[in-house]
This record gives structure tokens, sequence and C-alpha cells, in this order.
């Protein structure tokens, strides 16, 4: 049987039930229904945004106003013929690729104190995905401050290779915060795929347990 897009649309059913047929029974109904945000479409925002599409979560919103390079390909969900698009169109692109039933909405612009309450108003949960620490604390304060009652999953520390054991989830109230918090990006250090996915798949896990379960296991484990 040959699936292309047009058998997709006629079959969604089907389509759905085959594709997240490994999926917890009763998961795919809460992730259909989540609205995800996504700041960044790099690293970190290319490899949670698919993570997410393929573990059934249908609604993004991705923001970013940032161009492909080559240097990204090492680690990011792109490739080649790409470069030089606006990573949102790109990333919209591919994911619509695994899953031409997601519904991804995206803003090219760059993130701010003025507008990301705007972009991301509509979602259930903030995955921040930028590579300068000043704006991970700039969206993390301003999505607190707008929404104090959802979660914002934050990636810090995630350049280099190996060191596993210093990967880490840690949860301050609806702020978590992914890696190992203390590796930055630098020309001895740099910024490989496997460490980076690594972190982004923490994130994405952690998002996907939330749209689960409304609380994440270090909520529990604090009580």
């Amino acid at each position: 049987m040959q699936i292309n897009k047009t058998w997709i649309l006629s079959n969604k059913n089907k389509f759905k039930q085959e594709f997240f047929k490994k999926n917890p029974p009763g998961s795919l109904d809460k992730l259909q229904k989540a609205v995800a945000g996504v700041a960044g479409a790099g690293g970190l925002g290319s490899n949670i945004a698919v993570s997410l599409v393929r573990a059934g979560v249908q609604n993004l919103v991705i923001a970013d106003f940032d161009r492909i390079e080559l240097s990204n390909l090492n680690r990011q969900q792109f490739f080649f013929d790409q470069v030089g698009q606006l990573k949102v169109n790109a990333l919209k692109e591919n994911l619509l690729r695994i899953n031409p039933l997601a519904k991804i909405k995206i803003f090219a612009e760059k993130v701010t104190r003025e507008n990301a309450a705007f972009f991301f108003k509509d979602c259930d949960i903030l995955l921040e995905a930028f590579d300068r620490a000043e704006n991970k604390v700039m969206l993390a304060e301003t999505w607190s401050k707008y929404f104090p009652d959802k979660y914002i999953i934050i990636g810090s520390g995630l350049a280099g290779a190996g060191m596993n054991e210093k990967i880490k989830t840690q949860k301050y109230d609806k702020i978590i915060i992914c890696g190992d918090q203390k590796t930055q990006s630098t020309n001895e250090n740099g910024l490989l795929s496997a460490r980076v996915a690594a972190v982004a798949n923490l994130q994405a896990n952690c998002a996907i347990e939330i749209l689960l379960k409304g609380v994440s296991t270090h909520d529990r484990s604090e009580q």
C-alpha cells in the first residue's frame, strides 16, 4: 500500500490508529487536544517539536526569527536543501511530513517580553529553546507573570559530549529545568547532536507527562 498525503486525509482514523498504536492506551486523545508552545526552532526547539509530534501532540505554536545555516545541520532537524530558509517555515514543513494532520502555527519573529504572551497565549505548556541565558530568564519571567499556573520547561547546560550522569531535571514550582545547568557552548565544548537531543528529549518527555497527567514526577516526589 502506498501512503501519501491524499490517502492520509481520506483515512485519518486508520492513519492515526496505525501511527500511534504503540502509544500508551488513552494517551493520544489527551495529547491531540493539547497545545504546546516551543520558543526557538534550533537545536533544542527542532528536536523538541519532532518528539512532540511523533508522540501525538497535534497542535504546536513555534516562534523563531532565525534562518538555517549549514553549521546548524550537525544537531538540528533540518536538511541541506533547507539552508537559508526561515527555521519556522522549514520546521513546519518537516513536521507535516511526519504527520500531515498536525496543526502548526508559526511566528517568524524574535520572542520578546512584549510579544511572548501573545504568541503563546493559547498554549497549555511552553518549552523554552533559546541559546542565550538572558533570553531564557526573560521568557521564564514573562511566562510566570502572565500564566503562573502553567508549566514552562527550560533547557540549560547541553554543550559538549558524554557526561550523562550530570544531565538532570529539576523543578522550581512551575518552572522545570533540564540539562546539567553548567556546561556552556564554547569553542572548546562545542555543540553535538547527541547531547543537544538528549536535553531536548528530556524537555519533551516532561511536557508529555504533564499533558497526560497534569503534573510531573517531580511534583509527586516533593509532596
